[in-house]
């Protein structure tokens, strides 16, 4: 009886911090779902239905598994279907906008360009998602991408003069001479009587770009950094496995297997990037030097408030300049080599253009990369059909009226950029044929494209290495233009996949072809 009643008292005392915990869940996971759901239908908006704590996530899963079987023709730039498949069906089945959740998040796809640019240049109560899985920071670190308010404006003030036209003219050096490399290595395996050579080349250009990034924004090297480069390769494989998993609050302090080999990575590329800065504060330059490692340096002793950052700042943005800067111009890189490799009279004009303001032996600078228009107009339809960002997210803080949209706080909000440069209603007939005219007389001559071209977002939180990737990629082409003709592997398997960027699945392999004129690199 007494054992009875302790456990009827017990129960009592429990009750006020129990029923509170249960009535949250059940908000969580039933009630607050079926007033957004109802709140979006009253717009005229639907979507496929909300199941019990996974959402969608589920049907997302098992429609990406089977688009990742499909081999698309080469040729072909539809590739929508196969790289988002749910938002595909789901198009079709619910129009333009749709409301879809991401376990007990909601998400609202909205593929008008006009409405996507409103809410990726609007400052009024949208945000990039702030609470985001640990996965993504220990990648791509907590730098501008993920930071907000005072911080963020704190930190692109102090990082622009590092990405300015004069420092790009600088690194443009850098660039030639890390390519250069490269080329001489091609050179090397190219010893035998082949006239062609096979190359994987998206993993030489991965090679490549991180070597570029480690020399001019750290003044150190690809083999320098090797093991950061490595640590962070295997971060993306778990940051893959997590895109279609239900995420748990908490979970990432339990010290599972998982979460045992993230933190031992994320501790490798910490301790790599702070053996870096070791190395500059030890030298006995004063200023720590002009690149984007010694401009934060410099920040970490000013004593002004807003041009002042502390180290572990520091570690945070160096880790999000490696991993951004280098998937984005890899993949620029890669897809505008396909294209070329599919429309050789395309790379034919390149070269043309190449030889007659570059010359045939010459070693290009950074006034030469800027006469290169042909190159510019086949770069920007590249970012069309295959820009390294196809979609960008943001977070409604709280309740919004965007356009005729009522947003709810806590609202995601998906702009797929994939979608919208390939719209008919957009850029005509031909919007999935590849056609670098369309861009002969620049973006902001024509309206609609310029409100509907994003390849490094729009608004305030611009990629703000846009200029040194473009500045990589006409490096990298024209030098590549100079001394070898491409085509395709017939290995080639044209599949690309969502891995938050643009890859292709199976790599990018190429036949080269060493030009009479250019027996030296």
């Amino acid at each position: 009886m007494e054992l009875l009643s302790t456990i009827n008292l017990l129960a009592l005392v429990l009750l006020p911090f129990v029923v509170p915990k249960i009535w949250e869940a059940c908000c969580i996971f039933l009630l607050r779902p079926w007033m957004i759901t109802r709140r979006f239908k009253k717009q005229g908006i639907s979507g496929p239905k909300y199941r019990f704590l996974y959402g969608n996530l589920q049907e997302m899963k098992k429609m990406k598994k089977e688009a990742n079987r499909w081999i698309l023709d080469s040729n072909s730039n539809d590739i929508f279907p196969r790289v988002f498949p749910h938002y595909h069906q789901w198009l079709s089945e619910y129009g333009e906008t749709f409301l879809y959740w991401n376990g007990t998040k909601p998400a609202l796809f909205i593929s008008d360009p006009e409405l996507g640019k409103q809410i990726l240049s609007s400052k009024l109560g949208f945000a990039v998602i702030a609470k985001t899985r640990p996965e993504v920071l220990m990648l791509f670190g907590k730098g501008l991408s993920f930071i907000e308010g005072d911080d963020w404006v704190r930190h692109r003030r102090i990082m622009d003069p590092a990405f300015s036209i004069d420092s790009l003219k600088v690194m443009t050096k850098r660039m030639v001479d890390c390519t250069l490399r490269m080329l001489e290595e091609w050179k090397i395996q190219n010893t035998g009587e082949e006239v062609m050579m096979r190359m994987e080349i998206n993993k030489d250009y991965h090679r490549l770009i991180s070597d570029i990034i480690a020399t001019t924004a750290f003044g150190s090297s690809y083999e320098e950094g090797i093991e950061l480069f490595r640590s962070q390769s295997e971060l993306e494989e778990y940051f893959f496995a997590s895109l279609t998993s239900v995420f748990i609050p908490g979970k990432q302090y339990l010290p599972t297997p998982t979460n045992l080999q993230l933190w031992k990575l994320d501790k490798k590329v910490k301790n790599s990037i702070k053996r870096m800065i070791d190395a500059r504060l030890k030298s006995n330059s004063m200023n720590y030097g002009d690149d984007l490692l010694g401009i934060l340096l410099k920040a970490t002793t000013s004593e002004e408030s807003d041009k002042m950052m502390r180290m572990d700042e520091v570690i945070e943005e160096c880790k999000a300049i490696y991993i951004s800067g280098q998937v984005n111009s890899m993949i620029l890189l890669t897809w505008t080599t396909l294209l070329l490799s599919l429309h050789q009279d395309w790379q034919e004009k390149l070269r043309e253009e190449v030889f007659n303001e570059c010359g045939k032996d010459t070693v290009p600078d950074s006034d030469t990369f800027s006469k290169l228009k042909l190159m510019d107009i086949v770069l920007m339809e590249s970012l069309r059909l295959y820009g390294p960002v196809i979609k960008m997210v943001r977070e409604a803080t709280q309740d919004m009226k965007i356009g005729h949209l009522d947003i709810p706080k806590g609202t995601s909000i998906i702009v797929p950029f994939l979608k919208m440069h390939t719209d008919k209603a957009i850029w005509g007939k031909d919007a999935k044929q590849f056609n670098p005219m369309r861009f002969k007389n620049g973006v902001s001559q024509e309206d609609n494209h310029s409100n509907a071209l994003f390849p490094f977002s729009v608004g305030p939180r611009t990629c703000i290495a846009q200029n040194f990737a473009m500045m990589e990629a006409r490096t990298v082409l024209t030098m590549i233009l100079q001394r070898f003709r491409i085509s395709l592997s017939p290995e080639y398997k044209h599949t690309p996949v969502d891995n938050f960027n643009l890859y292709p699945q199976y790599g990018l392999p190429v036949m080269l072809q060493p030009l009479d004129t250019s027996a030296q690199p």
